[in-house]
């Protein structure tokens, strides 16, 4: 795991505890929750750019197509959960945001995954 991917899953981690929060107070979607997926997200745009970088040094085996479609899939489960969650200012909105904050730590993993075949 990089550096980046370390930093972004721990502010995954934070945004999941806000957000939580939120849910059991019953509110919606707040500017501290946007702040920080917006932190993600930019932490995502640099694990996009490491990650093309590093495409150019692969080992044999590798399957550069699947690794940088888990990039760019971790860069796009954001901003979709998010617009879902504008839709729908509500817990279940709330919950849609908590998914896609879950899901991108595992996409790092399957990142990893992925490298390490090669």
């Amino acid at each position: 795991m990089t550096f980046v991917q370390a930093v972004v899953g721990a502010l995954c981690a934070l945004a999941a505890v806000v957000i939580v929060v939120q849910m059991v107070r019953n509110r919606p979607p707040g500017n501290l929750g946007d702040g920080l997926l917006a932190l993600i997200e930019v932490g995502l745009v640099v694990q996009l750019g490491v990650g093309i970088v590093r495409v150019g040094h692969a080992p044999p085996g590798v399957s550069v197509v699947t690794y940088v479609g888990y990039l760019i899939g971790s860069l796009l489960i954001l901003p979709a959960a998010w617009i879902w969650a504008q839709a729908e200012r509500s817990r279940s909105g709330l919950g849609v945001l908590l998914v896609g904050l879950a899901v991108v730590p595992f996409l790092f993993l399957r990142l990893h995954q992925v490298w390490n075949v090669g």
